[in-house]
């Protein structure tokens, strides 16, 4: 039993370390800092500006359609980087699958450009 409490020694004491330093960096930023709060500091932060209605209130579309563009693109470029890497491995069918990959998704956006989903009013 006591072989087996030795092999987690080096997490506890990783665990005590870290949790450690935790505090003692929390606490250094709280001594170092000045501690002058302000209105200006306190304040709600939003765009620069004061809200001026509910934060219930219903978000144009496009927001959520920038963001779903942003994933898709996003996404892409996470496929592009292993695929470029190992591309030597992958041979011709590998090269052609990406080519129809990035086909679809140069549809899609131009698509949604025709569509004016990029325009900004």
């Amino acid at each position: 039993m006591e072989e087996l409490l030795l092999e987690y020694l080096p997490i506890l004491i990783f665990l005590a370390v870290a949790v450690g330093l935790s505090i003692v960096m929390v606490l250094a930023s709280v001594l170092a800092a000045r501690q002058k709060p302000d209105s200006e500091k306190l304040s709600t932060y939003e765009c620069g500006f004061e809200a001026f209605a509910d934060s219930r209130h219903r978000f144009d579309v496009r927001f959520y359609l920038v963001a779903i563009l942003f994933i898709i693109f996003d996404l892409e470029v996470a496929f592009l980087f292993p695929w470029a890497i190992t591309l030597k491995e992958n041979g011709m069918l590998g090269f052609w699958s990406m080519m129809v990959f990035l086909g679809v998704l140069t549809i899609g956006f131009i698509y949604e450009w025709k569509k004016g989903a990029l325009e900004w009013e």
